[in-house]
């Protein structure tokens, strides 16, 4: 059965570093492919019996984004393997990022009545041509991220084969970073004990046994997470009804270490009989 992995974003979010984990597990994959040849390929790796595609589409086909939404429900209806994920990454990190490379904008020379246009306004461009696109894929939000992690973030959606349920991701993350522009739903647990201020357990994180035992000493703790457990329970069915077809469930705390990981754990136990199911800790690379 052919898969296809299309992926799509704001420039500068790490497209390129996906495209080549891809590539590493065995993906065809082509860059800045233009859309109006995307069913003729499709088709082409029906014919040759292609297993594994994956195709990178940005707003270098400036001219052919606002095609592409309507590409992907004609393509949805005969290839059921396919899944976009959509990279985003905040505007300060993307001027950064570009700063850091030198590179050019590829709207830079596209924008009428500014020659050359401003980073900012190339930014603010993009995200208008894509936000069809955005609200209806998968997104990752890179800002905080390693390329190892968004290598195993990529690989994780690649391996979820039952793509026509709601993929349900719990993700911890650090206030002091910003909130993730991935989250469909936030829930703040700054207000929880905070295992930071005992000496013993600074430098563990919320998947600890002895940071769980500490947690769990205080009422409020539990208390907040059988409050989100109740919400979840009662409106994830409506989410699946809406026939959405991903939600990021993202919990902050200050440093993303200790509260908001240990959250995230427990209501994967809780939510564990869902499938597809993603656990995230942006601010931890190594747990």
């Amino acid at each position: 059965m052919l898969k296809i992995i299309l992926i799509t974003g704001i420039s500068g979010s790490g497209k390129t570093i996906a495209l080549r984990m891809l590539e590493d597990i065995g993906f065809i994959c082509i860059d800045n492919f233009p859309i109006k040849f995307l069913n003729d390929f499709i088709d082409y790796a029906k014919d040759n019996n292609l297993t594994k595609i994956a195709i990178s589409i940005d707003s270098r086909s400036i001219g052919e984004l606002q095609h592409l939404p309507i590409f992907i429900q004609k393509i949805k209806t005969y290839i059921r393997n396919i899944k976009i994920i959509f990279l985003d990454a905040k505007d300060d990190i993307i001027i950064k990022r570009y700063t850091e490379s030198r590179r050019r904008h590829p709207l830079t020379d596209k924008i009428k009545n500014n020659f050359p246009a401003p980073l900012e306004i190339c930014i603010n461009a993009e995200r208008k041509l894509l936000s069809d696109l955005r609200n209806q894929e998968y997104i990752i939000d890179t800002s905080n991220l390693t390329p190892g992690q968004l290598r195993n973030y990529i690989k994780s959606l690649v391996n979820i084969e039952d793509i026509n349920k709601l993929v349900l991701t719990f993700e911890s993350f650090a206030y002091k970073n910003g909130i993730p522009n991935d989250a469909d739903l936030v829930f703040d647990v700054r207000c929880l004990p905070n295992p930071y201020y005992n000496m013993d357990l600074r430098e563990l994180n919320g998947k600890d046994k002895s940071v769980e035992i500490w947690l769990e000493k205080f009422d409020i703790v539990n208390n907040m997470l059988n409050d989100i457990t109740y919400f979840l329970s009662n409106w994830l069915p409506k989410y699946i009804q809406e026939t959405k077809n991903y939600l990021t469930v993202a919990i902050g705390c200050t440093g993303g270490q200790h509260r908001s990981v240990y959250i995230v754990e427990k209501l994967a136990i809780i939510f564990s009989q869902y499938k597809p199911l993603l656990i995230r800790h942006r601010a931890q690379e190594k747990i």
